[in-house]
């Protein structure tokens, strides 16, 4: 039984595509390395043995970033323990800071690892210890560019088998003839976005439109329109089904949730994360625009940016609301574009990457 161990920490967009290529090794012997009060407390300890050190990213002021960076450098020892003391064959990550003390405990105890990053502007580990690894799998193309002394390949980045399996909406979704809004605020919220688009919904949604909201945990207290048609929830498992019956998503533009609106086919209205690291969320947004997937609309508190998200709500939606003139349906050929994106198969080239570097 082949041994590997998976490093990814914090958020979804990292913790979600490692396990579907952990879900896509079912013979292997998976160990994960994280960090204490992260995502991965949640989502792994009942499938696979977690691991924690400590570690933090490089964000911040001089002071914090170089206790940070003695952090990083200090789990590269209690990592390569582990590896030694599990005979851990083969190292994978989806990048972030924890990769750090992974790609380097890996070169220390000389076993192969893969890194895969998913965003357009690869992310700052990737673009410093990418040569190192034995493999760099994007999920984008675009993302070559900047890593010229990488060995790289575009595998696309996983999903879950959820997503790649038929499913119907769940009872609780508002009921209708209208089309399905779905707003996506993200494991870690997206405060800005959903104010925005609460401040934009009433009129949709007495046109008939239905809206499931996922706010995120970190939404704060915020009054949510009250209609029969709207619902909201900080959080939800059938993401799958909501995915796969919305005519149109509002979404942040990380990877991972750009991936799953690929793979299901939705399109989207994506409003990047303003402070994202090298507005990375922008670059990816503009991938899926430039194919005609998405619209890209900017976060803002003005009134100008909520009368953008406005228009653009009713110039997609428009032809599936009540008292709108309109012929076209413009959601059509987006979900097509969007369907055209996916990669459906990236788990298991990654996969298979990992068993033949192991053999």
């Amino acid at each position: 039984m082949a041994r590997l161990l998976i490093a990814a920490s914090g958020t979804g967009g990292h913790l979600y595509p490692a396990l579907a290529v952990a879900e896509a090794l079912p013979t292997w012997q998976v160990h994960w390395l994280g960090v204490p009060d992260r995502l991965e407390r949640q989502l792994v300890p009942d499938i696979y043995p977690l691991h924690l050190v400590q570690a933090g990213g490089l964000q911040g002021s001089g002071p914090r970033r170089l206790l940070n960076l003695l952090r990083l450098l200090g789990a590269v020892m209690p990592t390569c323990r582990l590896i030694r003391h599990h005979r851990i064959q083969a190292v994978f990550s989806t990048g972030g800071y924890i990769a750090a003390p992974a790609i380097l405990a890996a070169r220390s105890c000389g076993i192969p690892v893969v890194l895969h990053d998913a965003n357009a502007i690869p992310g700052r580990v990737t673009r410093l210890l990418g040569r190192h690894c034995s493999r760099v799998a994007l999920g984008l193309a675009v993302a070559r560019r900047q890593l010229p002394r990488a060995r790289v390949l575009t595998s696309g980045t996983p999903v879950r088998k959820g997503f790649r399996q038929p499913m119907a909406l769940p009872p609780w979704v508002p009921h209708g003839p209208g089309p399905l809004l779905l707003v996506i605020g993200g494991s870690q919220g997206a405060v800005g976005m959903n104010a925005m688009v609460r401040a934009v919904l009433p009129p949709l949604l007495d046109a008939g439109c239905r809206v499931v909201h996922l706010t995120g945990h970190n939404d704060g207290a915020v009054a949510s329109p009250r209609h029969p048609a709207y619902v909201s929830l900080p959080f939800s498992e059938e993401i799958p089904a909501l995915l796969q019956g919305a005519a149109l998503a509002v979404s942040r533009a990380g990877a991972g949730s750009l991936s799953e609106l690929a793979v299901c086919g939705c399109p989207a209205v994506l409003i990047p994360y303003p402070f994202a690291s090298d507005d990375h969320q922008r670059a990816n947004a503009e991938v899926v625009a430039e194919r005609a997937a998405a619209v890209i609309v900017e976060e803002g508190r003005s009134d100008q940016a909520r009368a953008n998200l406005q228009r653009t709500l009713w110039r997609l939606l428009g032809p599936g609301l009540r008292g709108v003139e309109g012929d076209l349906d413009p959601l059509q050929p987006m979900a097509r574009a969007m369907a055209a994106m996916a990669t459906e198969t990236a788990d298991r080239t990654l996969a298979r990457l990992l068993q033949t570097l192991v053999d």
